[in-house]
Formats: structure tokens, C-alpha cells, sequence
């Protein structure tokens, strides 16, 4: 999330023709009026040409088309590297910081405490990092936070190699880690779109590449603290970090299309209040974000410090692993769907397919046996995988480009607003009602949750921009109408 130096450097994002601006850029003509959900007219792309059927926009005479032939190419490869290499580190961290921190006399709340202080502190500065990638060089942002974060594991590694464990200062190092993922994390929706023209294809290959990465990151750190020690995970999380950091550095994004401005002369409260007022505007986006809230509080913030914590105690770390490994065959099965279905409304099939997430805590808080909480983890991995492909998708192909970065870090941040405080709160609840009532809870807010997402019109009826387009032998007029029903689906 970076971009090389100020805002009319090389990696600027397209803003000329940009339709949802009215007119080009700093003309002070007003942007295209949005329907009642505030989303783009679904018929067309950001540069207000009609989409094609990989997603991309057909261009107009000042804005060269971009290779066809599927999503694959040099960049994409190298991002696509970069993103999986670093969910493998990210994916091995739960079970280093739960062994580690019971081996050192710490519990369930302490495991609880330092998570949520990287989720808080990401949640809570996500929003300035939007308007930084906006701003900035996506790019070097992305560096520069994967750099930082090299630094800090190794410092964990080495507090765990010489057995000199302070609860409060994991959690700064988890603090730290989680600023610099909130400077990373916004530029990742404007990077995919600028190196694929099918977006729902390239959002589905990297949730496949995360999803591998964690069926093998568990297992790996399960191995490795049964065999060696917590603090040789620290170090291989710090490793993943600098090899994304070297993906990235030869990464070369697009450049800025010709007659695109360079500058707004708009300020960085100026920008933050524009990416409010654009995020809010959208019933179906905050309208997911607040049903969210609710599930990152009652179920996903306590299930992660509680399912790793009850599965470590019962069952041992390596069990642990195999479990999270299942969670991560399922995320592949959920993105290798999301690769070949392309449901029409993408929201309401997302949201089915999040009834499944429910089995993840349901089946650790039931008591079942390893290998039914692994069957139960797939399922709820396909699930949120399908989901997560659908949710990105659509952000990406409904929101003006211009300001998507922003868009996404509200996004991000309300999204995960309540995690650190159901992570926090995870150890007292546990206590309180015990854990496997805590993880049973957390699976029936899921059912509820989605549950809640079909009940709300905007959200379940919101219409896929590339499934509104003009094809051979259809006329302008059903064109048209396709296009109102988009418009009336999103609303």
C-alpha cells in the first residue's frame, strides 16, 4: 500500500475519464449521481465504460486496454507470492503465541490480551493507512510495513529464545505489528484491480494461495514447537515478512494513465471526511459492517485465542494445527468456488455460504473429538472463504477507484472494530461461563448473523457489475432495463 513518493508519481491511480467524478478530474464538475445505495450504476466500470465479462472496463479512446488473457502475468505472480508467503507466517503465529505463552505460566486471557492488542491497534489506524495509500506509493507503504514487521518478529524470537517472556511487551511488539498492518493492508483492494482485469478470478486465485498457506502454516508451527521451541516460529514469521517485502520490491504496478491529474487539492482531513461520506453513502456496505461487528464480538474474537487455547490444553499443539489446517482446506474449497461460480448476486450467495462458519466454534465448544472439529473447520473454512472472495469482489468492482483504498479501510476497520474487544474479553467470558458455552455462543451469533445479512434488501440484492452487461444480440433497451434492475437490486 504505497505509492513511489507524492501523488503524481508513476503509480498514481487512474483518475482520468473517471466517470464517477462527471467529468476528468479537477474539472469541479460534480461526480455521477449514485442510486439510493450509493453504488456505482452496476452496468458500468470506474471509467464509466461498460464492463466486459472478465470485469474490466472496455477503454475509451485515451485509455489503453490492458493484456487479456487471464489474470496470470509477471506482477500478478509476484503479489500473488507476496500475499502467500506472508498469511503462511501469519497463519503459524496463533499457535507460537498460545504454546509459547502457557509454556511461560501465561492462560487463555493473556493469549486473548496479546492478540487483541495487534487487532486494536490495526483496527484503530486502518482508516489513516486508506488515506496514506490514496496519497502515497501503495507500493512502498507495503515495504516498508512488512520491513518494520521483519524486525519486531525477530525481536519476539529472541525473547522467546532466551526465555525472557513479559506479557506487556508482547504485546507492544503485537501493537507495532498491528500499525504497520494497517498501513499494509488498504492498498491491498487497489493493487488487484490494477493487475488483473478479472478481479473476481484473481481475488479467488489469492484467497486460494492464503487458504494453502494456512493448511500448511499451522501444521508447520505445531511441528515446530513439539520439536523445537516456540521462538524458531517467531523467527519463521519473521522470515515470511522479508521475503513478501522482496516480492514486492520487484513488483511493478501500472502506471498512471495518460491525462490523469496529479494532485487534489484536498488535504488529509479533507480526503478522510470524502472516504466517510463515500463509505456511508452505500446502504449495503456499512450495512454489512454493522452485522459484522456483531459477529467479530460474540463468535470470530473469541474463537481464535479460546478454540486455540481449549484444543492446546485438551489435545496438545499438534492437534491444534491439524485443526487449523483443516480450517485453511476449507478457505481453498471455498476459493477454488469462488474461481467458477459467479453467482449474480454475490452478497446473498456470500451469505449462505457463512452458515457455515458456524461449525468452527460449534464443534470445539460441543466437546467432539480432533477429527470432527477438523470436518467441522473445513466446512467452516469454505464458507468464509466463498464469502470473504464475494465480499472483496464486490467492494472492488462497485466502488470508484479513487477513492477504494479509503473505502477499504473503513471497510477493514469496521469489520474488525469489535474483535480486539471479543478477544479481550475472551479470558473473563471463558471464566465466567466457561469456555465450550463461550464457543457454542459464538456459533449460534454466526447462524444469526447471517441470517441477518439475507433480511436486509440492499445487502441480498445488490447485482454483480460484469452480469449488466450489454452482450451480442441483446438491445440497448435491454440493456437499459438490466441495468435499472441493478440499480434497484442495490438499493
Amino acid at each position: 500500500m504505497s505509492k513511489e513518493g507524492p501523488r503524481g508519481s508513476g503509480e498514481e491511480r487512474d483518475r482520468a475519464g473517471d466517470a464517477t467524478r462527471g467529468s476528468s478530474p479537477g474539472s469541479g464538475e460534480p461526480r455521477r449521481p449514485r442510486d439510493s445505495a450509493g453504488g456505482s450504476s452496476p452496468g458500468s466500470g470506474e471509467s464509466g465504460w461498460p464492463r466486459d465479462s472478465a470485469g474490466g472496463s472496455n477503454p475509451g479512446p485515451s485509455e489503453p486496454r490492458r493484456p487479456r488473457g487471464g489474470i496470470w502475468s509477471r506482477d500478478f505472480g509476484l503479489f500473488f507470492s507476496a500475499r502467500a508467503v506472508a498469511k503462511l507466517g501469519d497463519t503459524m503465529l496463533p499457535v507460537a503465541l498460545a504454546a509459547g505463552l502457557l509454556q511461560h505460566g501465561y492462560g487463555a486471557g493473556a493469549v486473548g490480551l496479546a492478540m487483541a492488542a495487534s487487532v486494536a491497534c490495526f483496527a484503530g489506524l486502518v482508516i489513516f493507512g486508506g488515506v496514506f495509500a490514496d496519497r502515497f506509493s501503495t507500493r512502498l507503504l507495503m515495504i516498508g510495513a512488512d520491513l518494520t514487521r521483519l524486525v519486531t518478529q525477530s525481536l519476539a524470537a529472541v525473547m522467546f529464545f532466551s526465555g525472557h517472556v513479559v506479557l506487556w511487551e508482547i504485546c507492544v511488539i503485537g501493537a507495532v505489528n498491528g500499525a504497520a498492518a494497517a498501513l499494509f493492508q488498504p492498498g491491498v483492494a487497489s493493487t488487484v484491480p490494477r493487475l488483473a482485469t478479472d478481479v473476481q478470478a484473481a481475488n479467488g486465485a489469492i484467497r486460494v494461495a492464503e487458504s494453502v498457506a494456512q493448511l500448511a502454516g499451522p501444521a508447520v508451527a505445531g511441528m515446530l514447537v513439539a520439536f523445537a521451541s516456540p521462538g524458531v516460529v517467531f523467527a519463521a514469521h519473521a522470515g515470511t515478512y522479508g521475503l513478501s517485502a522482496l516480492c514486492l520490491l520487484l513488483l511493478r504496478l501500472p502506471p498512471a494513465q495518460p491525462g490523469a491529474e496529479a494532485i487534489r487539492g484536498s488535504g488529509f482531513r479533507a480526503d478522510l471526511v470524502e472516504g466517510w461520506r463515500e463509505f456511508r453513502s452505500r446502504t449495503w456496505l456499512w450495512g454489512v459492517i454493522a452485522i459484522w461487528c456483531v459477529l467479530m464480538i460474540a463468535a470470530w474474537g473469541p474463537a481464535v485465542p479460546l478454540i486455540a487455547t481449549q484444543v492446546v490444553q485438551e489435545h496438545g499443539p499438534r492437534a491444534y494445527g491439524l485443526v487449523n489446517s483443516a480450517l485453511g482446506l476449507g478457505t481453498v474449497i471455498g476459493g477454488v468456488c469462488a474461481l467458477r461460480l459467479r453467482p449474480r448476486r454475490m452478497l446473498r450467495a456470500g451469505a449462505v455460504a457463512l452458515f457455515g462458519f458456524s461449525l468452527f466454534p460449534a464443534t470445539v465448544g460441543a466437546g467432539f473429538s480432533v477429527e470432527w472439529m477438523a470436518a467441522g473447520a473445513v466446512v467452516a473454512g469454505a464458507g468464509m472463504s466463498f464469502w470473504g472472495v464475494m465480499w472483496a469482489t464486490s467492494i472492488q468492482t462497485q466502488v470508484p477507484r479513487d477513492v477504494l483504498n479509503r473505502i477499504h479501510a473503513y471497510d477493514v476497520a469496521g469489520s474488525l472494530a469489535m474483535t480486539p474487544v471479543g478477544q479481550a474479553l475472551a479470558g473473563p467470558a471463558a471464566g465466567v461461563f466457561g469456555t465450550r458455552h463461550v464457543l457454542l455462543a459464538g456459533g449460534v451469533t454466526t447462524v444469526l448473523v447471517a441470517a441477518a445479512l439475507l433480511s436486509v434488501p440492499a445487502i441480498r440484492g445488490l447485482i454483480r457489475v460484469d452480469s449488466t452487461v450489454p452482450v451480442p444480440g441483446r438491445s440497448l433497451e435491454e440493456s437499459s432495463s438490466n441495468r435499472e434492475s441493478a440499480r434497484r437490486g442495490s438499493r
